[in-house]
């Protein structure tokens, strides 16, 4: 109330700090919450194409699964290690091809590695891991079966763990130290020497070079990514299936789970997204570029 028995005029509330004002601490007006923002800047996603980029991580499940049916081939006797070397060489000579092919990657900020500098890699690789073959063999020769297994089954799943799907080329070096230690253990399990060296090199190939193509395909190819997903897929399933029944049926059951429900239920559950924005929130610093300067 004023002086003379008339009421005060009122007095617009002001969002400022600087300012004394007849307000509590706490005032906000009816214009506050004109301020509100509902899910700003969040992406829309579509079925197949979710399904699409999920198959990386069906392939990555399948691949794995590619590598113990080789293994168990190997440790009964079914697979000389002579045939698993000429058949990596032939897959690795094909995929090689096929990445040179492909046009290079635009934001890779670095240049590309010369065929000789290759050449040169994959010889020093291969010419180590042949002279260490015997010492890999005798490794585990202290440790129980069981053990070797357990430890095996703990490194695959830490690969999968931690593989870089979202961008695997290069592979992350956690996942791929973790795959190469499952290789290592279960390659000593093997009957000699020569035995382990096919089974290392081809870890090699398969948690190492393949992604790298792999990715190089989801980005120039994204039709062939599929189809290519697909196949290691059926591969994979139909590989453990002729050497472990029950472990091909888990595979597909993984595999239609994380490549077709996952997707769906992503889908489902971004409808009831309520994100909110609105002056409550914390300032962001937008940083502008200067005229003068860089």
């Amino acid at each position: 109330m004023g002086p003379d028995g008339a009421p005060a005029p009122a007095v617009p509330w002001r969002k400022v700090l600087w300012e004394r004002q007849p307000f509590p601490d706490n005032y906000v007006d009816r214009r506050f919450l004109g301020e509100l923002r509902r899910n700003e800047g969040v992406r829309r996603y579509r079925y197949w194409a979710v399904v699409r980029e999920a198959g990386f991580v069906g392939e990555q499940l399948s691949c794995v699964a590619i590598f113990i049916t080789l293994w168990l081939y190997m440790e009964q006797g079914l697979l000389s290690p002579e045939t698993l070397l000429w058949t990596c060489l032939a897959g690795a000579l094909l995929g090689y091809g096929l990445h040179q092919a492909l046009p290079p990657p635009v934001d890779s900020g670095c240049d590309r590695r010369t065929r000789l500098a290759d050449l040169q890699s994959a010889t020093i690789f291969l010419s180590f891991t042949f002279g260490f073959s015997p010492v890999l063999k005798t490794l585990t020769e202290s440790v129980s079966t069981d053990t070797v297994h357990a430890m095996s089954a703990a490194m695959l799943l830490a690969h999968l763990a931690s593989f870089p799907y979202a961008r695997p080329s290069p592979p992350g070096s956690l996942s791929l130290n973790a795959a190469l230690f499952a290789s290592v253990c279960l390659a000593s399990r093997l009957p000699g020497a020569l035995h382990t060296f096919a089974m290392v090199t081809c870890a090699l190939l398969v948690f190492a070079l393949w992604p790298c193509l792999l990715q190089r395909l989801r980005a120039d190819a994204p039709g062939r990514f599929a189809g290519v997903c697909a196949g290691v897929c059926v591969a994979g399933v139909v590989g453990l299936g002729s050497r472990w029944p029950g472990g091909a049926a888990l595979l597909a059951l993984a595999l239609g789970s994380v490549t077709l429900l996952c997707p769906l239920l992503l889908l489902r559950l971004q409808r009831h997204k309520d994100n909110i924005q609105g002056p409550w929130d914390e300032a962001e610093i937008q940083e502008e570029l200067s005229l003068f300067g860089n």
